[in-house]
Parts: structure tokens; C-alpha cells; sequence
């Protein structure tokens, strides 16, 4: 496997951080704004935040008999956990909240071993449908990004967003199509810098936030206080935490089918463990569940380097920004539009792994043809209403209101439907 220096690995790292930051703060920022935290609140959630994606991303590199997948994964914040966080801060308090994640964590590194066995029913024709739901669910957050990030607000759209936006992609396609080797592989961290530099010319960029941010802190256990536990949200998180490890599954195996490299029960068992692990810190460290991030995959297939050197450098790229807050805030300057431009490029990059992956399936039986057509086709429904499902139980709707969880359940069944044993193999 093409292995790079360790120079070439830090830019490369650099830029696996820049596809997953916005992400990764976006839930602190999301959860914080909701439980009305403070300036100094909301800069310890956030740049520990950052700090713990590190820390967890490095739980999955680092593959003992334990614990660790050992594939070029990088780790994040749990989007799908936001409204039910909000909800148990609100309705409880915020020490509840950091109890049940710290209960989920927990079941799920006690039951990763038989939620390991899922392995068999993800043979080809479930696991391609999944994982081109998962690229093309994406490509809408992608967009609304590009539009500036708010679809409601009055400047959706402005002219200076689908600027920045489209020359970000234009600048990583001519980055791919003219330049060769290294400089090729860095294709979507170009793009970013160059659609900064544009963004700044627009006055779209603003040093506050580097400003105001402080020079260095550390880690606190409970800075906001004792964890306190209730049923009801232990219960809710569980359910999240299995709606993530439904879509980590989906991640492992696309990262595995790019490197060419088959994930048996055992190394699911240790990325499930890693998860679970790094979720109990999210909740002793006052900060969030953490899943693996499928934005990262597009962008290993776009950069053609698939090694973990890089990820590793990603790794500690984000523990030391999460350590140094006012570098860290560096990286908040980049445009929301910009970031949507490099978002697109990768998410499709998903979408046609998946393809890619589906391609190898027997098309010439119908059967296959519909669990893929009834899983996408379901998994994109639910992706744009999901409130179709408004009116059943709060618990349910936390399912099936999730199209990748809703696609990866559709296309398992179905195969098992229509094929028996045989859906299998």
C-alpha cells in the first residue's frame, strides 16, 4: 500500500481534519446555543470537543486484541444525538445528559461482541445500497452549505456563497485534472484555501473568533458537574448509540472495500469497542458521543493515500487544537460555503464507492435490483421527510427518522426476504 512521509502526512492529515471539523463543532455549538452556555462554557465545550475527536480517532487507530478497527477512520461527533441531548438538557439537566451518554457508552462496548455478528447480513447488494444512501443523504447538507448553511435565512443563495462555493470545486477539479502526485492528493485542502483567500476578497472571513479564543487549556473531568442518571435518557441514548454503530458499520465496510481489505467479527468487535470507549469519555470529559465519520471516506478515495500514517497526524492535529484554542479557531474562519463546495466533492465520492460496490452484484436478478431500488429509494425518502413519521412514539421515530439506519434495515430484511440463507453469502 503507497505509503507517504511524514511531511507529506501532516498536510494530508491537515486536510482529513479540515473535511471533518464542521462537523465536529457543529454539535457543540448546536447543544450549547439550545442550553444557553456561556462564552467560557461554550469554548471549553467546543475546544475539548475537538480534543476528544482526536483522542477517539486514535482509539480506532491504535488495533490491539482489544480494541481498535485499525483502518484510516477518523472520529466525530454523533450528529444524530443532538435533538435528543437537547431535549434531556432541557427537560432534566446538562449533569444528565453526560449520565446517559456515559450509559450508552457503556452498552455498547458491553455488547459489541454479538453486535459484531451482524457481519453476515451485510454481504454485497446490502452493503452497496448502504453506502451510496450514506453519500447521497449527504450531498443535501453539502448543498445547504454551499448556499451559505441556513436555508431559511433571507440571503440563502447570495451570490458571494455560490461564488466561493463553485470556485472551491473548480479549483479542486483543475488540482486533479493538471497536477500530479502529492500535490494531486491534496486536491480538497487546495480547494479550501484557495476559496478562503477568495472568501476574504468578498469580506466573508473574520479574525474575532481568533481574537477572543484563548491561548491554552486543559481537559476537566465533570467541568460541568457530577454525571446524574435517569432511565427514560439512558434509554434514548442506547438507541442512538445503535443508530451510530448502524452507520459505522456502513463506514467500516466502504473504508475496507477502498483498501481492498476484508473486516472480519473480531475487528468489528474492536471498533464498536473503541466507540463505546470513546463515548464514556465523551460523557467523564462533559462533551458528546462520538461516531465514525463517513465524510472522510470520499476524501480517501479522492486522495488515492489510504494509509493510517495520515490519520494519525489528523489524530493529533485535532487533540493539539483542541489544547490551543486560538489556533484551533484558525480553522473556524473558513466560510460555511466553502466548506460546502469541498462537502460535495467528497460526499459523491461516497455515492460512487457505493455504486462502484453495487456494480459487483448480479443486477440480471430482479431481486437484487429491488432491495437496492427499496432501500435507496427509503433511505432518501425518510432523509428528506422524516417527518413522515411525526406521529408514531418518540422512541421509534429516533430509528426511522435516520434514512441510513432506515436504508441499512430495508436493504437487511429484504435480502433476507427474497434470498433466505442464501442472502447470506
Amino acid at each position: 500500500m503507497k505509503e507517504v512521509s511524514h511531511k507529506k502526512a501532516a498536510i494530508l492529515g491537515l486536510q482529513h481534519l479540515l473535511a471533518m471539523y464542521s462537523g465536529a463543532v457543529a454539535v457543540p455549538l448546536l447543544i450549547g446555543t439550545a442550553l444557553k452556555f456561556n462564552t467560557t462554557q461554550m469554548t471549553y465545550l467546543v475546544s475539548i470537543d475537538i480534543f476528544m475527536c482526536g483522542l477517539a480517532t486514535l482509539l480506532q487507530l491504535f488495533r490491539n486484541r482489544y480494541l481498535g478497527i485499525g483502518l484510516p477512520v477518523v472520529l466525530g461527533c454523533a450528529i444524530q444525538a443532538v435533538a435528543p441531548l437537547e431535549l434531556i438538557g432541557q427537560k432534566f439537566s446538562i449533569n444528565t445528559m453526560y449520565g446517559a451518554i456515559i450509559v450508552a457508552g457503556i452498552f455498547v462496548f458491553c455488547i459489541a461482541g454479538w453486535f459484531s455478528k451482524i457481519k453476515k447480513l451485510f454481504p454485497p447488494v446490502v452493503t452497496g445500497s448502504l453506502i451510496t444512501v450514506i453519500g447521497l443523504t449527504l450531498i443535501p447538507v453539502a448543498f445547504q452549505n454551499m448556499g451559505g448553511g441556513t436555508a431559511t435565512a433571507k440571503n440563502f443563495g447570495d451570490s458571494k456563497y455560490l461564488i466561493t462555493a463553485f470556485a472551491t470545486i473548480l479549483v479542486i477539479i483543475l488540482i486533479e485534472l493538471l497536477a500530479k502526485g502529492f500535490l494531486k492528493s491534496i486536491a480538497v485542502l487546495i480547494g479550501l484555501i484557495a476559496g478562503t483567500v477568495l472568501a476574504s476578497f468578498l469580506g466573508m472571513v473574520s479574525l474575532t473568533p481568533v481574537l477572543q479564543a484563548s491561548w491554552f487549556h486543559l481537559p476537566q473531568f465533570f467541568y460541568f458537574g457530577k454525571p446524574e442518571f435517569e432511565w427514560s435518557s439512558s434509554v434514548t441514548m442506547i438507541i442512538i448509540a445503535l443508530v451510530s454503530m448502524v452507520e459505522s458499520t456502513g463506514v467500516f465496510f466502504a473504508t475496507s472495500d477502498l483498501l481492498k481489505q476484508d473486516v472480519n467479527e473480531d475487528d468489528l468487535k474492536r471498533g464498536y469497542r473503541a466507540e463505546g470507549l470513546a463515548q464514556i469519555f465523551g460523557g467523564i470529559f462533559n462533551t458528546f458521543p462520538y461516531t465514525t465519520f463517513s465524510q472522510n471516506v470520499g476524501l480517501l478515495q479522492l486522495s488515492g493515500i489510504k494509509t493510517r500514517r495520515p490519520i494519525f497526524w489528523a489524530a493529533g492535529l485535532l487533540m493539539s487544537l483542541g489544547l490551543l484554542p486560538k489556533i484551533g479557531a484558525i480553522v473556524t474562519i473558513i466560510p460555511t460555503s466553502v466548506l460546502g463546495g469541498a462537502m460535495l466533492v467528497m460526499f459523491t465520492m461516497i455515492a460512487v464507492q457505493g455504486i462502484k460496490m453495487l456494480l459487483k452484484v448480479d443486477l440480471s436478478d430482479n431481486r437484487n435490483i429491488l432491495v437496492i431500488a427499496l432501500s435507496v429509494g427509503l433511505g432518501l425518502g425518510v432523509t428528506s421527510y422524516p417527518q413522515i413519521f411525526q406521529h408514531l412514539p418518540q422512541t421509534v421515530q429516533l430509528f426511522l427518522g435516520n434514512g441510513i439506519v432506515v436504508a441499512s434495515l430495508s436493504a437487511t430484511i429484504l435480502n433476507l426476504v427474497f434470498k433466505g440463507k442464501d442472502g447470506l453469502n
